[in-house]
């Protein structure tokens, strides 16, 4: 594909969408590999995927291979999905929730999530899910961004305690955030500082330029 061998040069543009959710989409091959953009930052199968890749290795591959359920909040184009699938080759349910219709269609369409057997994506508010889910789950991953705009509610009491009655005893929760000023530095101490010795929390900042991640694990 003349698209692709182009790409290694220069981002050669695809596809490009207003969404009402995340304002400009577009679908990009850069350096011989589709990814997914917003308006100012990756989605999906870029950086994005590099530092949900290395969340999950410190986690441990082997380990969530022997998962049962997996929750994705913030599903974009799929890229974690991908790789719990294709890499990690996660047997388990995979439960996607993606707040924006048309990041699913464009997901489904040049990504092909829509063909993965065990992923079952819901179009719906995370915060909303998390109050009506009856499930819990093994590995909660927590990837939520609009543009480059975190919600508020993600670092709140009341959705943290949710996250924490959805994981199972030695589950883990992967939470990617973005660090650009001193006040995202210290909203991220105040959300360290939430979690008490039934918990095991490491930080590990400067996975890429501005992102910091969390591994949280549920002790009792």
């Amino acid at each position: 594909m003349l698209q692709k061998l182009f790409s290694y040069f220069l981002p050669v543009n695809v596809y490009k969408k207003n969404s009402s959710v995340s304002k400009t989409l577009e679908v990009t091959w850069n350096n011989g590999q589709l990814v997914l953009d917003s308006k100012h930052t990756n989605y999906s199968y870029g950086s994005l995927q590099r530092i949900l890749r290395k969340g999950l290795k410190y986690i441990g591959f082997e380990r969530i291979r022997n998962f049962e359920s997996v929750l994705v909040l913030g599903v974009a184009g799929g890229s974690v999905i991908k790789t719990l699938v294709d890499e990690i080759k996660f047997n388990g349910i995979i439960t996607g929730v993606e707040i924006d219709e048309s990041i699913i269609e464009i997901a489904n369409e040049y990504f092909k999530l829509d063909t993965i057997p065990n992923l079952e994506l819901v179009i719906d508010d995370a915060f909303e899910f998390v109050l009506k889910t009856k499930l819990t789950y093994d590995l909660i991953i927590i990837d939520i961004f609009q543009d480059t705009v975190m919600p508020n509610f993600l670092f709140e009491d009341f959705f943290i305690n949710r996250i924490n009655s959805l994981l199972n005893l030695n589950g883990f929760i992967l939470f990617n955030t973005m660090v650009i000023n001193d006040r995202q530095v210290q909203r991220n101490l105040n959300y360290k500082s939430k979690f008490n010795g039934n918990y095991s929390l490491r930080m590990y900042p400067k996975v890429e330029e501005h992102n910091e991640l969390f591994t949280i694990k549920k002790l009792a």
